[in-house]
């Protein structure tokens, strides 16, 4: 089948590409679509080369489904377009995430809430993705009252050119344009996004708001502060949950190694525990240090790793296609 790819050319559009090749979606022909100065040149997907187009090509090209990367406002503008050719669009900007009328997916939670009418498909923020994911199985058992979330998130959410000021500081040239209000190399910066009223950045009322819709349920507390390290490539969480009900750490190990999309790594007398270094390129979600709250009761401390551009963005986008083409939506 055509997939439209929107963005093609950025960091995530590039990802989504290559998680599409290595995961064998049924593609018969790459639409990829970027802004007008990428037009014309050719994008590489599984040995072959596919012409860059416009999005009004790319719509008569009717493709079965078209993903996006382009940012919020591209997305604001195009994917109605789209959608009203009868293409569905799952899209990775934070455009459509609260809209009430369109569906915030991650599949491992809420995929089967997805249907024919859905036509615009929004993909969560890459921090509150990896987090639902852990937090899905342990809901169900022991039910969440309040999660307290501190992110040590990658350069790469920010795209390349956070990632070419990070490599100029570390080489000590001060000619690339910063994206950053402060140096990041051997830094860290509690910023996110931009400061809101109440004092939260964007980024941290994202994974308040996400993490309630995607769970479907309004009585979850959430507060979070997130933060920018100088990594390329993973973002990293310390998770602090309170359950209603006690839990018992052997079964909270278990239910997690049996959840779908998470590898347990929780060894830390032999130093085994969930880094970014280790999660490049892998589509699962990582967690370790698993232990229990002994200052309350009822809850539990984890850490939660995951490949921000992966299971964070380019993998979530695919798998919600690859349910839709199997729950014969597409």
């Amino acid at each position: 089948m055509k997939i439209a790819v929107v963005g093609a050319t950025g960091l995530v559009g590039t990802e989504i590409l290559k998680v599409l090749a290595e995961r064998n979606f049924p593609v018969s022909e790459i639409i990829p679509v970027a802004s007008e100065k990428s037009i014309g040149k050719q994008v590489e997907f599984k040995g072959k080369q596919f012409t860059v187009v416009g999005y009004e090509d790319a719509i008569k090209m009717k493709p079965a489904v078209a993903i996006f990367s382009a940012g919020g406002s591209s997305s604001l503008a195009l994917a109605p377009l789209f959608a009203a050719a009868g293409i569905p669009v799952i899209d990775n900007s934070s455009a459509w995430r609260m809209d009430p009328t369109k569906k915030l997916i991650v599949p491992e939670v809420n995929a089967n809430t997805i249907t024919a009418e859905d036509k615009i498909i929004a993909n969560p923020n890459c921090s509150t993705i990896q987090m639902v994911v852990v937090m899905k199985p342990l809901h169900d058992k022991y039910k969440i009252k309040r999660v307290v979330v501190s992110t040590y998130q990658s350069v790469t959410g920010t795209g390349k050119a956070a990632v070419d000021q990070l490599f100029a500081e570390r080489a000590g040239d001060d000619s690339v344009a910063k994206v950053y209000p402060h140096k990041i190399d051997l830094n860290v910066l509690p910023h996110i996004d931009v400061f809101l009223d109440n004092g939260y950045t964007k980024e941290e009322m994202k994974m308040v708001n996400e993490t309630k819709k995607i769970m479907g349920d309004d009585s979850i507390a959430v507060t979070a502060t997130t933060v920018r390290i100088p990594t390329v490539g993973g973002h990293s969480e310390a998770v602090n949950i309170e359950f209603e009900n006690d839990f018992d750490l052997d079964e909270v190990r278990r239910l997690l190694s049996e959840t779908e999309g998470v590898i347990v790594q929780d060894d830390p007398k032999n130093f085994v525990y969930p880094m970014p270094i280790n999660s490049h390129g892998k589509d699962e979600v990582f967690v370790g240090r698993i232990r229990r709250d002994e200052s309350q009761k009822n809850t539990l401390n984890l850490w939660v790793v995951a490949d921000n551009l992966r299971k964070g963005a380019a993998t979530n986008a695919v798998q919600i296609a690859e349910y839709m083409l199997k729950a014969n939506l597409l």
